[in-house]
């Protein structure tokens, strides 16, 4: 039976006492409390004149499988108390209002620039009252030892260090609005120093009944979860409010939710991604920084769930959000260890095999989760097998090359893990993402930069494809392309291009682009291809006309094309051997090399 909120207009007096006494605390792992002294002031001028500020949400404590750790509200202290309710929403107001209104102490807060402050908060009683002025104009603040000061300190220009001081200047300190007994002290002051002055009088009577009342008898819409809500609903909550700052991200929800056991996810993360990124590792890569503490947790979520249906046999795979939030410790302290695992095979096949080593290079980190679950799924034995490479490279570049990682991706992680494993272990396979993936030989004219998953591609087949460098004859291998950082170069140069007249769609797209490194690039410049060939030939003694001719064609570019400016010859004939790159990575052909719209986009068939 599913337990509705309920929701109640709750006297805030009521509140900030349920507050002071730790009835009402936060879960432990709610971010810090960060509002500065302008919103502040701002909160104190809306409260003094009744207007509305929202809803307080709270949860009802006690689920033993919602058993998150808490905390009192900052400002109250050391309050050993299981507390009743829980904050899920409203703990930036609620917090602003007990250290402004309720405490005693200074308030410490900070300038909008982010300097640490510790202010007390008055109001200023004339003009509060007065309709010309903005009621925020009327909340003063002054540092901890009450005294306002200009000149750097040197000038006290309001000061308000004893009642008899605050009473003379009327300025009503509003950290005793819910003190009955100091505001009562503080009026029978205020009455007896002003008690020949009949303006006076009516001006704190007017004051008492306009603002001090409004306070005094403010309440709030409160809306409280039952105990018996769900987990998942309540970690839906906890990532849809928050309106008063970044909604709390699916890692922070399972960090709580693993903090009830004792375990600090985010300290254990830290440990994971040290591995991750290859800490220790002989290639020194920035290949898988790009793994967040989110993706691994979807990973885990991804092998444990396919390794619980594998286990008994029935039930689905999936790694959605709401699996992830439902994740349980157990399946994560289990599964973690191989899936960190999975990360550092799916890593070593990428460098070894698919050579992609740096992240600017990934087509996509999304393909990083399946590709790090199947890993984790198969073992490192399994996975340094011939026949279980081959499988996981077309699979994964028919990811790459299919451009099927661009938009919400968990359904095809499920269906990858289920897929390339049948595939590997010889099982009838649906084959989704291979089955699906398809590239159309015009798309080679729209991959103009890195932003492409399939430009970044298709400069690493060409790294697969023993590509080497003009002048130093050395192939992009890992070597090279992290210390020596190749570059992506225009074949026939920009800017010969734009003098002769052809067209940028064609000149700057992926057709006339390869990976050159700096000496190379350097010598190329903005000349024609029968100036630079001649001009890299003469700067590198030991290499003839044979031995560019080959390096040349390393980059799957005619030779004698380039030698004789023949841009349109070169065009043609370098798309068709990307495209034949292109089907060997994905074990299909790509289907409209001779359609119309190639032709009529190329001039010819392919």
């Amino acid at each position: 039976m599913v337990v509705l909120p309920t929701s109640n207009d709750t006297n805030l007096s009521q509140l900030l006492a349920e507050v002071a006494s730790g009835k009402m605390q936060l879960p432990e792992f709610q971010r810090d409390w960060t509002w500065d002294d302008n919103r502040i002031r701002g909160l104190i001028a809306s409260l003094t004149q009744g207007y509305p500020m929202g809803a307080i949400m709270r949860l009802a404590y006690g689920n033993p499988d919602i058993r998150f750790r808490y905390r009192t509200i900052e400002g109250v202290g050391d309050v050993d108390v299981e507390p009743e309710f829980l904050i899920l929403d409203g703990q930036q107001r609620m917090t602003s209002i007990y250290q402004a209104l309720y405490s005693k102490k200074p308030v410490r807060t900070s300038t909008d620039k982010g300097k640490e402050i510790e202010r007390y908060y008055y109001i200023e009683i004339g003009k509060c009252l007065d309709e010309n002025e903005d009621r925020v104009d009327a909340i003063v603040a002054v540092p901890a030892d009450r005294k306002l000061k200009e000149n750097f300190d040197r000038d006290v220009v309001l000061d308000l260090s004893t009642r008899e001081l605050e009473i003379e200047r009327m300025m009503f300190p509003v950290n005793i609005m819910f003190d009955d007994t100091e505001k009562m002290n503080w009026t029978v002051a205020f009455m007896t120093h002003y008690a020949g002055s009949a303006e006076a009088t009516a001006l704190f009577t007017s004051f008492n009944e306009e603002v001090l009342s409004v306070v005094s008898s403010y309440k709030l819409p409160v809306i409280t979860l039952d105990r018996s809500t769900p987990r998942v609903a309540v970690c839906k909550v906890f990532e849809n409010v928050n309106t008063g700052g970044v909604p709390l991200t699916v890692f922070e929800l399972v960090t709580a939710m693993f903090a009830t056991r004792d375990f600090d996810l985010r300290k254990d993360w830290r440990a994971c991604r040290r591995k991750i990124v290859g800490e220790g590792s002989q290639f020194k890569t920035d290949l898988l920084e790009g793994i967040d503490e989110t993706a691994f947790l979807t990973a885990v979520t991804l092998y444990s769930s396919y390794m619980r249906k594998r286990t008994i046999g029935s039930g689905s795979v999936s790694c959605k959000k709401k699996d992830v939030l439902a994740l349980e410790y157990e399946d994560y302290r289990t599964s973690r260890d191989a899936v960190l695992d999975g990360f550092e095979i799916a890593r070593e096949l990428l460098l070894t095999y698919e050579c992609v080593y740096r992240r600017r290079d990934l087509p996509y980190a999304t393909q990083l989760i399946p590709l790090s679950a199947i890993c984790a799924v198969l073992g490192r034995k399994r996975c340094a097998e011939p026949n279980v490479i081959k499988a996981i490279s077309r699979w994964y570049w028919c990811g790459i090359l299919g451009e099927m990682y661009g938009g919400a991706n968990e359904t095809r992680y499920a269906n990858d893990i289920e897929d390339v494993i049948d595939d590997v272990e010889g099982r009838p396979s649906q084959s989704r993402t291979v089955n699906a993936a398809f590239f159309s030989a015009t798309r080679l004219l729209t991959l103009r930069t890195r932003l492409s998953a399939a430009y970044k591609g298709i400069m690493a087949l060409l790294y697969k494809a023993k590509c080497r460098d003009l002048m130093n004859d050395t192939t992009m291998d890992v070597v090279n392309s992290i210390t020596g950082a190749p570059d992506i170069h225009h074949i026939f140069p920009e800017a010969y291009c734009e003098k002769a007249g052809i067209l940028r769609e064609r000149y700057d797209c992926v057709v006339n682009k390869t990976p050159v490194l700096y000496a190379t690039n350097r010598s190329i410049g903005g000349s024609a291809p029968s100036v630079y060939l001649p001009r890299i030939l003469s700067k590198v003694g030991d290499m003839d006309e044979a031995d560019l001719r080959n390096r040349v064609e390393s980059h799957q570019a005619s030779y004698d094309m380039l030698r004789s400016d023949d841009f349109d010859g070169f065009f043609l004939d370098r798309a068709s051997r990307l495209l034949d790159l292109i089907e060997g990575a994905m074990g299909k052909p790509v289907g409209d090399r001779s359609s119309e719209t190639t032709v009529q986009a190329f001039g010819s068939a392919l």
